[in-house]
């Protein structure tokens, strides 16, 4: 069963109701940030939000997906609990990695999301690793990859590509365009008017779709999908999309035009675009907007309440889901530091 049916006016509410609430996420994610609340940096998904949630709603509840350094949005779009996701960026012991990977690091992979990423590009190997994984099973598995522009040019992206399109690999990979590498504009990063060209390089189908527009997105994820996991191999699809925020949060943004943003929020915003469609459909007014929005609000406020009120995790848990196998070494330096915070030297040496 796929994950959300657009086509449908149940499903429609959902895929908005999504979009609003990776919106409200981040924004509060972006507050928390600059009021000192949260550790390490933070990556703003907010502009992208028809990307992540057209995808998603387009594989089937099994299907596995890789993230980027800019996941929430991803997260939220495969079904993640929101607060268990602010947990995690608060680094609080219930947060779906125990507080241990963050904002950039948030991973459930029982929910098939095979995790966020901080390395440009980790993202591709890993989905063609799952996708093999797939394929050897017989499993009806597809494993989509969402990278960025910048990551187009790493070398591992195209060994990742290059191993699923011979092998005919149940994947698809998914550059989200946001038009900026960090600070650097696309167009100085890649010799090709659109990044889906790529897809020539290894006779694979690649297409280029308004990233803004959630029901574009979701019908050229689904038709690749159908192509994966029928034995077609993968599809390069290429998101044509925009950060409103910088590359980070504290970016000062000197590569680019305030206009510019102003621009691509005032004509192109993918949440008042499909909540425009819907109410030009009547399958929504704008009063049940205005609550969906304030439910999504109201929602992310509760999962930061519950993220400032729950418990750090104790310094012996940082040896905990190191290993699979048992490891004397790493047992006994978790003793010592449940009982005085490893500041004592082990019968084998001073902890580290």
């Amino acid at each position: 069963m796929v994950s959300i049916d657009i086509d449908t006016e149940d499903g429609q509410r959902e895929i908005l109701e999504r979009m609003l609430t990776i919106r409200a996420f981040d924004e509060r994610v972006g507050e928390l940030f600059e009021d000192g609340e949260v550790p390490g940096f933070v990556h703003l998904y907010i502009g992208e939000e028809a990307v992540g949630v057209g995808a998603a709603a387009a594989l089937e509840e099994d299907d596995l997906i890789t993230s980027t350094h800019r996941g929430h949005g991803h997260c939220i779009a495969k079904g993640l609990d929101p607060e268990g996701m602010m947990a995690e960026v608060h680094g609080k012991r219930k947060g779906y990695c125990n507080g241990k990977g963050g904002s950039m690091h948030i991973a459930d992979v029982d929910a098939g999301m095979l995790g966020a990423n901080g390395i440009v590009g980790a993202g591709p190997p890993l989905a063609t690793g799952a996708a093999l994984s797939a394929q050897m099973r017989d499993s009806g598995q597809v494993a989509l990859a969402f990278f960025g522009d910048g990551a187009v040019a790493q070398g591992q992206v195209h060994e990742a590509i290059n191993i699923a399109a011979t092998w005919d690999l149940p994947a698809v990979f998914l550059v989200e365009n946001n038009k900026f590498g960090e600070g650097t504009p696309v167009e100085k990063q890649h010799n090709v008017e659109n990044l889906s060209e790529t897809a020539e390089a290894y006779n694979i189908p690649g297409f280029t779709v308004d990233g803004m527009d959630v029901v574009a997105v979701n019908e050229a994820v689904r038709e690749a999908r159908e192509r994966a996991a029928d034995g077609g191999g993968p599809t390069f699809i290429e998101a044509d999309t925009y950060r409103y925020r910088g590359h980070f949060e504290g970016d000062h943004q000197p590569y680019r035009d305030e206009d510019d943003i102003g621009e691509w929020r005032e004509g192109r915003d993918p949440i008042q675009n499909f909540k425009n469609r819907l109410l030009e459909a009547g399958t929504l007014d704008q009063d049940e907007f205005e609550s969906m929005r304030e439910d999504a609000h109201d929602r992310i406020e509760a999962a930061t309440e519950a993220a400032q009120a729950a418990d750090d995790p104790a310094p012996h848990e940082a040896y905990d889901d190191m290993f699979s196998m048992h490891v004397p070494d790493i047992d006994r330096f978790a003793r010592t530091t449940a009982t005085d915070g490893g500041r004592t030297r082990s019968e084998e040496g001073e902890n580290r």
